[in-house]
């Protein structure tokens, strides 16, 4: 790229000193990628600028996500792909260009910031590098997100070749497998690779003389004198299966029959699932202040998890119970929800439940009040030590697997896996850091509601010591093309004054994997299933929409004709509620073909805690006077109740209605996948994980939420042309209905995590996954600083 340039500039100095002077005279300190590349094309119109059209700047310009402008400099942060990250400055005077690493990209973000010459010579820089000399690493960004394919194929043959005895690794992991006290798989008698390759032979000839569905107890005695426990299969047939796939392993193993063992390997009876913060319940939670879709989430993965182990346990001869519970605060003070029961079972499982650990004080004493999840770090630590102990009592003993949810639960699970000696399993659902603008960089702006210094320490901690991560999406991951992704967003950042992060997560790391989850099946189904309808919440459903004498809604239809726009989500800045309603107020088109549906929130701001959703309930007030839209709008609270809300779907699908999930950001989508599947045509943002759920013009479509002129007129071209077509609307909700039912569904996620959970689990017994130096270095990280930095959150 430098040469290039440097030959570019050669031949066009003059244009380029042009195009950089144009950019300074904009006077702004910092531009991102959509306004260097707007300003670039606007230049390009002129004489001079016409010149530098399909050359090298114009790629390099392209590539910019961060141009900093600190006269004569000029500093750029460049992504030439994905997770391919360059920093280059540029002389304005000299028209030169140099490569710079990382730290000095960073430090001269940090003098801009803070209007300084200097920055402090001695400030600490967290470099991850050098623990991950040597480790194996994906270099293909399409391999980005499937870490376990990769780890197999990189290590079943070095299992068996480079690295010494590696069979005898794979012996000692099938020894070490029992549950309460019943051995499990192999016993004494096999002692060696050599025993267990003999056996194995004498096994499979006795077992191919038997009936395929004689199970393990007509045959226990001679499968005990040749040293096998139960936990190879429940009959001969799949007993054999097992058999056979550990034989070919020993001698000649392949990365897809290594997967296929260790993901029948009975070793996953218990989980923990944590999730701090919000009030998690099973009923009149959703909506409430950091509440929505991680607890539908969760709730639908303890439902699919449970009976997937319970399946996997059965087919492998045993009948034992699967034990999931999921860790959560308990908040005395909770209004009309059960969360201030210190436990509850977990309906449509057999015996999952929640426990529920309060909060509490430096002094010991409960903290009985809702805590925005911004400002919960100081509690987290007693948090882990206090769950601990439940944990410990519940199960008897410690968990097979813990999974952490959001920053805060990954931080817990962090805690706990490294204090129990457990395989821990981190769910972003998302991330804050690329939600707010420069939020690492001006993070004294945000600090006082947000406190990310503290947030973005415990992610790059949880996200290091986790054995793997499941994201819903790639663009979780390492975004696309044009926009970073929240993961890759953690490789590089400073926070001025507390510390820059020179690489702090690499996203080639094989511990990230892609796994998809899904909608309730027996809630969210396509609306032409009228036989599983559930038309007695219609005259429900139809007072909520029309009745306005209903105190907790507001606005009506005039026109109950028109199909509606319907849009379902928390009310905060991110998920954009109040942006879609001033795209309908300035779009009298959209105005004319539907109606403007809203279940979001609170619709009396004096109901809510949350500054945010205050802020939004008053701007959406605002935007109905301004744009007049009486008769147009009706804005109903939140509805509680999953069969309520999916029979809400599919009764605006009747009328041939739409879903928008108008999100700045959006790191997956639940509602998106639960309208698709209802049968509604959805629309929804660009911006993270819509943009992979939805295929544009086939099974939904992609809105710029930046864009909301352009988002309107899309919906619009939809309800023109269905005047035209009938049979449009059909075909896009058909398309959606089959995308999900092929790709998204908690049977395929319940399935690809108990593989998952089994495969980490056996690379870390049997190779340095652990990596004990970077755990070292993460404690002292978290001691020194995380909780130096949740000393300065104010508890009262």
């Amino acid at each position: 790229m430098i040469q290039q340039l440097e030959d570019l500039i050669t031949d066009q100095r003059n244009s380029i000193y042009s195009l950089f002077r144009y950019y300074v005279r904009l006077s702004k300190t910092f531009l991102l990628h959509s306004d260097i590349w707007y300003e670039y094309k606007q230049f390009i119109k002129s004489e001079v600028g016409a010149s530098l059209k399909d050359t090298a700047i114009e790629k390099l310009i392209f590539n910019t996500q961060v141009a900093v402008f600190g006269s004569p400099w000029i500093y750029l942060f460049i992504r030439n792909g994905i997770a391919n990250s360059k920093y280059y400055k540029y002389h304005l005077d000299d028209v030169c260009f140099t490569e710079v690493p990382v730290s000095e990209y960073l430090e001269f973000q940090e003098r801009l910031s803070n209007g300084q010459p200097d920055t402090n010579p001695w400030t600490l820089e967290i470099d991850l590098t050098p623990f991950n000399r040597g480790f194996p690493r994906m270099k293909e960004t399409k391999s980005i997100g499937r870490g376990v394919e990769f780890l197999n194929r990189y290590l079943s043959n070095r299992l068996f070749v480079d690295l010494e005895k590696g069979d005898k690794r794979l012996l000692q992991f099938m020894r070490i497998h029992q549950y309460q006290g019943q051995q499990l798989m192999l016993n004494s008698k096999i002692n060696d690779v050599d025993e267990l390759q003999n056996n194995l032979r004498e096994i499979q000839k006795y077992l191919e003389t038997q009936n395929d569905e004689t199970e393990w107890a007509e045959l226990q005695d001679t499968l005990r004198e040749l040293g096998f426990e139960p936990g190879w299969g429940r009959n001969v047939k799949r007993m054999l299966y097992t058999f056979y796939l550990l034989s070919d392993i020993l001698e000649a193993p392949s990365p897809r029959n290594l997967e296929k063992f260790l993901g029948s390997i009975p070793m996953i009876f218990s989980v923990v699932i944590l999730s701090p913060h919000g009030y998690f319940g099973q009923s009149n939670v959703l909506g409430l202040p950091d509440t929505g879709g991680q607890v539908v989430y969760i709730l639908d993965q303890i439902r699919a998890l449970e009976k997937e182990m319970r399946s996997r346990n059965y087919d492998m001869g045993l009948d034992i119970d699967p034990n999931i519970i999921v860790i959560t605060r308990l908040i005395p003070e909770a209004g009309e929800t059960t969360c201030n029961l210190p436990r509850e079972d977990i309906t449509g499982t057999k015996s999952a439940k929640i426990v529920r650990i309060p909060f509490r004080n430096e002094n010991g004493d409960v903290v009985p009040y809702w805590i925005s999840r911004f400002k919960i770090w100081p509690y987290l630590e007693q948090f882990a030590l206090d769950a601990e102990k439940e944990i410990l009592t519940e199960l008897h003993g410690r968990p097979d697997l813990i999974i952490g949810n959001y920053s805060d639960g990954n931080l817990v699970a962090s805690l706990l896996s490294q204090r129990m000696g457990v395989t821990q399993c981190n769910i972003a659902h998302a991330l804050e850091k690329t939600k707010y603008l420069f939020s690492a960089l001006h993070w004294k702006e945000y600090e006082q509601q947000y406190h990310f210094p503290a947030q973005f320490t415990a992610d790059l901690i949880a996200m290091n010591t986790a054995d793997f991560i499941i994201t819903s999406t790639y663009q979780e991951i390492a975004g696309n093309r044009e926009v970073i992704g929240q993961y890759e967003s953690y490789s590089a950042f400073t926070m001025p004054e507390i510390y820059r992060v020179v690489n702090g997560v690499n996203v080639f790391d094989p511990k990230f994997n892609i796994v998809s989850p899904g909608a309730d099946p027996d809630v969210y189904f396509p609306y032409t299933e009228k036989k599983r309808r559930l038309f007695d919440l219609h005259r429900d459903i139809e007072n909520l929409l029309y009745d306005e004498s209903l105190d907790y809604t507001m606005g009506y239809f005039s026109d109950r004709e028109k199909p509606m726009i319907f849009a379902m989500s928390r009310l905060d800045h991110v998920k954009n509620i109040s942006g879609l309603v001033e795209w309908y107020g300035m779009n009298e088109d959209l105005q004319s073909h539907a109606n403007l549906f809203l279940v979001a929130g609170f619709v009396d701001e004096k109901l809510s805690k949350d500054q945010e959703e205050i802020h939004q309930i008053r701007e959406i007030y605002h935007l109905i006077e301004k744009y007049r839209l009486k008769g147009k709008i009706r804005w109903v609270e939140k509805q509680s109740y999953k069969n309520f809300n999916g029979e809400l779907y599919r009764y605006i699908a009747d009328s041939q209605g739409i879903f928008v999930q108008p999100a700045l950001f959006e790191a997956f989508g639940l509602t998106v996948i639960e309208a698709m599947i209802s049968g509604l045509p959805t629309f929804a943002t660009q911006n993270g994980g819509p943009s992979e759920i939805i295929e544009h013009g086939v099974s939904g479509f992609h809105i710029d939420p930046d864009h909301g002129n352009e988002a309107a007129k899309t919906i619009v071209n939809f309800f023109t042309r269905c005047k035209q077509d009938p049979e449009y609307w059909n075909q896009i909700s058909q398309g959606g209905i089959q995308r999900v039912e092929e790709r998204y569904t908690w049977k395929l996620y319940a399935s690809r995590l108990m593989t998952l959970s089994r495969i980490y689990g056996f690379w870390k017994y049997v190779t340095n996954l652990e990596r004990d130096e970077t755990r070292r270095y993460l404690e002292m990280f978290y001691s020194l600083m995380f909780k130096k930095l949740v000393q300065t959150i104010d508890t009262t």
